[in-house]
């Protein structure tokens, strides 16, 4: 069996799908039951190579929607190969099949667990192959590459930092709705169980959701009760998107497709990294990309706005700042306006917060968004 047909799919368009329990289990199977047809075969036994789909830029493009705005990042159907027979790839081949196992578990228990409780019992029950969390997640993108179904399917819960505020009712049936507008400043946390966020009812008399990078920035706007002065909905993953965050968004935008998304985020390389990831998706989680990408809008910071930002407020860009940089140059996807101020940082080697403009008081943040939106200033 063609290990591009394994489980058969479009070749155009590489993708993870959403499976029942039973279905994954089956996969999984599969997946043993070739590598043991091939161990124990009786003309040329060997180790089978797992072929998962390449999450590298080489194999992404950009997929634009047919009746929305919305473009995302996808991978095509070129393969990576983790081998038990070379050096560099042994111990990421037997960490796909502790995680595939582990997996198999889980869903045979009908239990649901984050990423940072998979990482523990796996270096309970196998201490030599994982000893930090990143590989167990980088295993678990291994295993959805592998099966082709999402991280959700194989029993992994997102874990979500996220929160929102503002005009928007939640109704989870057979609960108690929400009304986001009453809330504290902290606002609504987002759960990881995307089942959860999936049955959710949404309601809303919001024109506008404001995406923002920082919780402090959050907490700022929805202690000043922007969303009273604003039709709007705050939302803020605290850094850099996580899933669930990123599927609440996607959901609102469906279910409120005349809602214009703007998303408020630092002027350095980090913060447009943090814009694309929504826009686009990650290449890193590219078979599911376009299951959360929006179209959303760059209000600021942006290089208009640095004449409001004092000359002692400006930082230095770091390294890390220039390798995100050097990383986007280089994307397929980076819009020229985009490109254009990212080219800007650069050249000045500056960055600026958003906290810098509270040099003209804290109401002015709600101000500038309001304006910068009453305007049209954004790209």
């Amino acid at each position: 069996m063609a290990a591009a047909s394994l489980f058969g799919a479009d070749r155009r368009l590489c993708s993870a799908d959403i499976l029942a329990p039973d279905e994954v289990r089956a996969r999984i199977e599969v997946a043993v039951l070739n590598f043991l047809t091939a161990l124990t075969s009786p003309t040329s036994p060997a180790i089978s190579v797992l072929p998962l789909i390449s999450r590298t830029s080489a194999n992404c493009s950009l997929r634009s929607g047919l009746l929305n705005d919305v473009s995302s990042v996808y991978l095509s159907y070129a393969f990576s190969k983790r081998s038990l027979m070379r050096e560099s790839n042994a111990v990421a081949f037997v960490r796909v099949w502790k995680v595939m196992e582990m997996c198999y578990k889980i869903l045979g228990e009908g239990k649901l667990v984050n990423q940072r409780e998979l990482f523990y019992k796996l270096l309970s029950d196998s201490r030599k192959y994982f000893s930090c969390q990143r590989h167990v997640n980088r295993a678990i993108q291994d295993v959805v590459s592998l099966l082709r179904c999402t991280r959700q399917s194989l029993g992994v819960m997102a874990s979500s930092r996220g929160a929102l505020i503002g005009r928007l009712v939640l109704h989870e049936p057979d609960e108690e709705q929400i009304d986001c507008s009453i809330l504290g400043a902290s606002g609504h946390a987002i759960t990881g169980d995307l089942k959860v966020l999936r049955k959710l009812n949404l309601s809303s008399d919001a024109r506008y959701i404001i995406v923002v990078e920082k919780d402090a920035i959050f907490q700022r706007l929805a202690e000043d009760r922007l969303y009273n002065q604003l039709p709007c909905i705050l939302i803020t993953a605290k850094g850099y998107p996580d899933i669930a965050t990123r599927f609440i968004l996607h959901r609102l935008s469906q279910t409120f497709p005349n809602m214009l998304i703007f998303t408020l985020v630092d002027w350095n390389p980090a913060g447009l990294a943090i814009l694309c990831t929504y826009k686009y998706g990650s290449i890193s989680m590219g078979l599911e990309s376009y299951r959360y990408a929006c179209n959303v809008k760059w209000l600021g910071l942006r290089g208009d706005d640095l004449q409001l930002i004092p000359q002692n407020a400006f930082q230095e860009l770091k390294p890390r700042d220039l390798q995100i940089a050097k990383s986007l140059m280089s994307s397929k996807f980076l819009q020229e306006s985009h490109r254009a101020e990212l080219t800007m940082m650069v050249d000045t080697g500056k960055r600026a917060e958003i906290e810098a403009l509270y040099s003209y008081g804290f109401d002015f943040l709600g101000k500038y968004i309001t304006r910068k939106i009453v305007q049209g200033d954004y790209i």
